[in-house]
């Protein structure tokens, strides 16, 4: 599900929505996994968006490893112009990773391989409130980790990400 809901929802309606409403409108909110929202909609009433938050993390952290890695994969490597969902799209573009000189454009892109390569997924990174060259920097370390504590911060990275989305989903609305 690339497709996201682009009107600002308060906390009220998302607990009044159906499973299939509900799963339209937070579909997006996990990378092209829908299947968190809709494990999440029977523990609502939200009282709170960070309640709301919890219970979709849950539904990750829960999920078999494979679900997870799915999860993972499904993002696009960041600096990478191909296929991304429209929030993606603008929170790579926020971070400047639309405008790289060609120079770190390939070096970007050299390192997602690599890192690649060696996780089994893309390098996650939640950009919102970074540049380019904090991006560029967050790969280059992360790359030496352990293979288990890199599943565990692309997972932690990508409930940010979540969260981010979230926020801008339901704003101020309660």
């Amino acid at each position: 599900m690339t497709r996201q809901m682009t009107r600002h929802m308060t906390l009220e309606q998302i607990n009044a929505l159906t499973r299939e409403d509900f799963v339209k409108a937070l579909g997006w909110v996990f990378e092209d996994s829908p299947w968190v929202a809709e494990a999440a909609w029977s523990l609502r009433p939200f009282a709170s968006p960070g309640e709301l938050h919890g219970a979709m993390r849950q539904q990750v952290e829960v999920a078999p490893r494979e679900r997870q890695l799915t999860l993972l994969r499904a993002h696009p490597d960041l600096g990478n112009r191909v296929r991304m969902s429209e929030a993606s799209t603008r929170e790579q573009a926020g971070a400047g990773l639309n405008q790289l000189t060609p120079e770190e454009q390939d070096s970007l892109l050299a390192l997602n391989g690599e890192y690649r390569e060696r996780f089994g997924f893309p390098f996650l990174f939640a950009v919102r409130g970074s540049g380019n060259r904090d991006i560029i920097e967050a790969l280059r370390r992360r790359i030496g980790a352990t293979p288990e504590s890199e599943l565990r911060e692309a997972l932690e990275q990508v409930y940010r990400i979540a969260w981010f989305r979230l926020e801008e989903l339901i704003g101020g609305g309660t």
